[in-house]
């Protein structure tokens, strides 16, 4: 699992963990089961003091994101990802507007950057039918 804390970011680095442990469990790169790496590991990783990772790890327990058993460690939870449509749609809104604030720093319009983004999904699409057996 990796992790990109930016300090300079203005959101609090143990939002930064959550809103990032839940885009890998929304996008399946995390999945029911899957062990976290320890507080104290995390941290080391991150750089970051390990009660900002705890902090962290608390609320995403609290959201059912992840779930602790006792002296084994912290683990996704395997009731299903809590995750919606609606949290699923929040993530991409914020990479979105990412997107569009950069698009509009460059001087390119929305039918630009539409065209883009569907010329990037074909490529994809692609890959993926490569893929498959």
């Amino acid at each position: 699992m990796k992790l990109h804390i930016n300090p300079k970011d203005g959101t609090p680095l143990y939002r930064q963990v959550i809103e990032q442990v839940k885009y890998l469990v929304a996008a399946g790169r995390l999945r029911p089961g899957d062990e976290m790496p320890t507080v104290r590991g995390l941290a080391q990783e991150l750089l970051i003091n390990p009660n900002t990772v705890a902090r962290a790890y608390r609320e995403l327990e609290q959201a059912g994101v992840v779930c602790t058993r006792q002296g084994s460690g912290t683990y996704i939870s395997d009731k299903g990802t809590p995750l919606s449509q609606e949290e699923c749609r929040r993530i991409l809104g914020v990479r979105a507007d990412a997107l569009l604030s950069d698009a509009h720093h460059l001087a390119f319009s929305l039918e630009e950057v539409l065209e883009l983004v569907r010329a990037r999904y074909q490529a994809l699409e692609s890959q993926h039918k490569e893929k498959k057996p």
